[in-house]
């Protein structure tokens, strides 16, 4: 199976307090990521993701954008 890509959908501007406006994450959270080197955990990890969303709101773009960068990549979306 391939490498789950990043959450990242490469839109990068770090506005609403830190967050990145297309994906969410932190500067800090994004390098976190990259880190992270087993399947599970980059799974728990977009789990929290999807919760800090929701939490946060305005980011009901970002599911398919990165299902379509999993698409690209020819992996399963993980979401």
């Amino acid at each position: 199976m391939s490498k789950i890509p990043s959450p990242c959908i490469d839109v990068c501007k770090f506005k609403r307090e830190g967050h990145c406006i297309g994906c969410s994450m932190t500067k800090a959270q994004k390098s976190m990521f990259k880190k992270l080197k087993k399947e599970e955990h980059q799974h728990a990890f977009l789990d929290m993701l999807v919760h800090q969303q929701k939490g946060l709101g305005k980011y009901s773009h970002w599911a398919d954008a990165y299902a379509r960068r999993c698409a690209r990549k020819g992996v399963k979306c993980p979401i």
